[in-house]
C-alpha cells in the first residue's frame, strides 16, 4: 500500500494525472477507504469491544454478588463460561474471526477466575503474580489460536507483571541504574524483542498452508510495539537530559542505533510512514 501511494504521488507530482483526474485516481486506487471498509471496520470494533465488555461484566457480577453467591456458584459461573468460549472456539475453527473472538473471550474471562481463586483463598500472592501467571497460562491458546489480539494480551500482561514486579521490588537487579530507569530498560528490551520477532515472524517466506497471526495483512500490531519501544527509548533519553545518570552516553548510544536502524529497515526496506513518523 505504502509503494503504491508513493508511486501515485510520483505521477501526481510530475503532472501524469490531471488535477481533475486526482480524485478518481484516489478512488480506484484504493488508498481511500470505501463505505464498504468503514462499515467492515465498525464491524470489528464493535465485535471486539463486545467481547470486553461482556468478559468485564462477568467479573463486575460477581463482585457485585459476592455476598449473593456461594463460593461454588462463583467457580461454578466463571468456569461453565470459559468452558462455553473454548467450545465456541472449537466449534468455529473454520471462521477465523469468530474462533479468535471466542479464545480471546476465555483467556479474559480466565483473569477473572485466577482473580477469583486469589480472592477467595487468599493465597498470599503478589499482585504481579496473579498477571504473571496469566500470561503463563494464556500462552498455549496464543500458540494455538495464533491471533494477533490474544498475543497483544500476552504482552500487555508481561508489561503489567514486570511494572509490579519492580513496584514490589525496586532496584533489585541493576545497580547501576536508579529503580525507574530499570524498569524503562525492561519494558524497552521487552517490547524492542517483541517487536523484532513479530516483524520476523510475518515477513519470513512462508508456505501456502502456514497461516499468518495477522490474517489480515495489516500492521497494526507491529507499529503498536513500534510505539511501545520508540516511547521507551525516548523516555530514558529525556531523563538523561533532565536527571543525567552516570552512563548517560549509553543512553543517546542506543537511541542512535535504535534511530539509525528503524530509518533504514522503514524508509528503504520495507517502507512505512507511521513507524518513520
Amino acid at each position: 500500500m505504502a509503494k503504491h501511494a508513493s508511486q501515485l504521488i510520483d505521477w501526481i507530482d510530475r503532472g501524469s494525472i490531471a488535477c481533475k483526474d486526482v480524485a478518481a485516481a484516489l478512488r480506484l486506487s484504493g488508498l481511500h477507504p470505501s463505505s464498504g471498509a468503514w462499515q467492515q471496520m465498525l464491524d470489528k470494533l464493535l465485535l471486539w469491544l463486545g467481547v470486553v465488555a461482556l468478559s468485564s461484566a462477568v467479573t463486575f457480577f460477581v463482585a457485585f454478588n459476592w455476598q449473593a453467591l456461594g463460593r461454588f456458584a462463583q467457580f461454578a459461573l466463571v468456569e461453565t463460561l470459559v468452558l462455553l468460549a473454548l467450545l465456541a472456539y472449537w466449534r468455529w475453527a473454520d471462521k477465523h474471526r469468530m474462533a479468535e473472538v471466542a479464545l480471546v473471550a476465555a483467556a479474559l474471562l480466565l483473569g477473572t477466575l485466577l482473580a477469583l481463586v486469589g480472592q477467595t483463598y487468599q493465597t498470599g500472592a503478589d499482585t504481579w503474580q496473579l498477571f504473571a501467571s496469566w500470561a503463563v497460562l494464556i500462552l498455549p491458546w496464543a500458540l494455538l489460536g495464533r491471533s494477533a489480539v490474544l498475543w497483544l494480551l500476552w504482552l500487555g500482561l508481561l508489561n503489567l507483571a514486570t511494572v509490579l514486579w519492580f513496584q514490589h521490588w525496586p532496584g533489585a537487579v541493576w545497580l547501576l541504574f536508579s529503580p525507574w530507569e530499570q524498569l524503562v530498560w525492561t519494558l524497552f528490551g521487552l517490547n524492542t524483542l517483541a517487536w523484532v520477532v513479530w516483524e520476523w515472524v510475518t515477513r519470513r517466506p512462508r508456505s501456502s498452508t502456514t497461516t499468518s497471526t495477522s490474517p489480515s495483512g495489516s500492521r497494526w500490531p507491529q507499529r503498536l510495539l513500534a510505539v511501545a519501544s520508540g516511547t521507551c527509548i525516548t523516555l530514558l533519553v529525556l531523563s538523561s537530559l533532565f536527571e543525567r545518570p552516570a552512563p548517560a552516553l549509553l543512553y543517546w548510544l542506543v537511541y542512535a542505533a535504535w534511530l539509525a536502524a528503524v530509518y533504514l529497515l522503514f524508509r528503504h526496506r520495507w517502507p512505512d510512514l507511521f513507524v518513520l513518523a
